[in-house]
């Protein structure tokens, strides 16, 4: 268990940057990874797999000979793992921290007891602690609206080809995450499983997976932070070992994204290098549908740089580690930007400037991406974290490296 650190004191003051980072390995291919392992019943131990909560939760439930499973904040986790469990036979309980309990995995759990599963809540309807009795599942067909988690999506293609008619899923309006979506489809096909996804409809037959040695490249969305603190410098360059120029991850789109404002990539042998370029724009405008996580990033990065932004697609953001809109609105007041959600699932910043909070203290709210988004604030003015270990849910080594910036 990490020693709890209440808050850090940062202020970094640097005029030209120069480093190189070991990026943490991906944490949405290594639990994918350990699910389609646990399916194919593999006898390969997987290479690089991350070294973070999330993942360390799941290889520790996979592991266990317990029928009671306690998942912490792990999202990814509790929904993988309910569909796992459902097809696995026996009576399993799952549970998490607080938070855990307040996210919502009705439609996960409505999907999979229409599918021949047995779940049931324990304590409020729609949310966890869950009871499954895990057995064979008919599957079938189900609709689902595309807006949904694709997570939940994930959940349910992964144990789709065990499923005595294997299953159709019909998604319905729009459809957010797909790159998420299609990171699921690309491992499963590496695992000898054949996905069809035409339009709106994923079909997958009854199947079995093959074993296969499988090595988990390095996390994209950990690379948005030092994107973010290049963008911030202005100066010098990072190398992020690791990453690849063709990623199954979507928030590879950070590169295109980051050269808006002021960093290009350029891709290595082993990794990418960072360097900034003399153009910035004076407005930005973009749709996070297919890369939600990236959004703190941007939103931090434009208003320190004074550029004004309007981002759309934010369904997912109120039902990850926090409602990670109103954490935004609340945290950048404090750094006296006048951030606004003009509509549903949107947020914007005109430019309009309030007095700044003294000190300023950045609350996380149990959120990863909330601390490591706003720890680069340090190259403007000095800050508070609040509950930094909270970074160990996806880059446990992230301080270290952030700190190696004062060295």
């Amino acid at each position: 268990m990490n020693d709890i650190i209440p808050t850090k004191e940062l202020h970094i003051t640097i005029d030209s940057l120069a480093a190189q980072i070991s990026l943490p390995a991906s944490k949405s291919i290594s639990n994918r990874a350990l699910i389609l392992d646990a399916l194919s019943y593999s006898p390969y131990d997987i290479e690089n797999l991350a070294d973070c909560d999330d993942t360390n939760v799941l290889v520790s439930a996979l592991d266990s000979n317990s029928t009671t499973f306690d998942i912490g904040a792990a999202g990814t986790t509790m929904r993988f793992l309910t569909a796992f469990l459902s097809k696995t036979v026996g009576e399993w309980v799952i549970t998490g921290s607080e938070r855990m309990k307040q996210r919502p995995i009705k439609l996960l759990v409505d999907a999979l007891n229409g599918l021949g599963a047995r779940i049931e809540y324990l304590e409020n309807d729609g949310y966890p602690p869950l009871k499954i009795v895990g057995s064979a599942l008919v599957g079938g067909e189900i609709h689902l609206k595309g807006n949904v988690s694709s997570q939940y999506i994930s959940a349910l293609m992964m144990i789709a080809p065990c499923m005595l008619k294997g299953l159709k899923i019909v998604l319905e309006g729009k459809i957010i995450s797909r790159p998420y979506i299609n990171m699921t489809m690309q491992m499963m096909d590496e695992y000898g499983i054949d996905v069809d996804f035409l339009g709106n409809v994923i079909q997958i037959e009854p199947q079995e997976y093959q074993p296969i040695p499988y090595k988990v490249e390095s996390d994209w969305s950990a690379a948005s932070y030092w994107y973010e603190i290049l963008s911030l410098v202005g100066k010098g360059g990072v190398f992020l070992k690791g990453l690849g120029e063709n990623s199954y991850q979507g928030d590879s789109k950070v590169a295109d994204l980051f050269e808006q404002l002021g960093v290009k990539t350029s891709y290595m042998e082993d990794g990418v290098l960072l360097s900034p370029i003399g153009d910035v724009t004076t407005r930005m405008e973009y749709d996070f549908t297919d890369e939600p996580d990236l959004t703190q990033t941007f939103a931090v990065t434009c208003c320190l740089k004074g550029i004004p932004f309007k981002f759309s697609g934010l369904e997912t953001l109120k039902i990850k580690e926090t409602d990670r809109i109103a954490a935004l609105i609340n945290e950048l007041a404090k750094l006296g930007y006048v951030v606004y959600e003009p509509a549903e699932s949107q947020l914007a910043w005109d430019g309009e400037r309030c007095e700044p909070a003294s000190p300023i203290s950045i609350a996380t709210y149990h959120d990863h991406r909330m601390a490591m988004a706003f720890a680069p604030a340090a190259m403007v003015t000095p800050i508070v974290i609040e509950n930094p270990q909270v970074v160990t849910k996806s880059y446990p080594g992230f301080w270290g490296d952030f700190e190696k910036l004062s060295n």
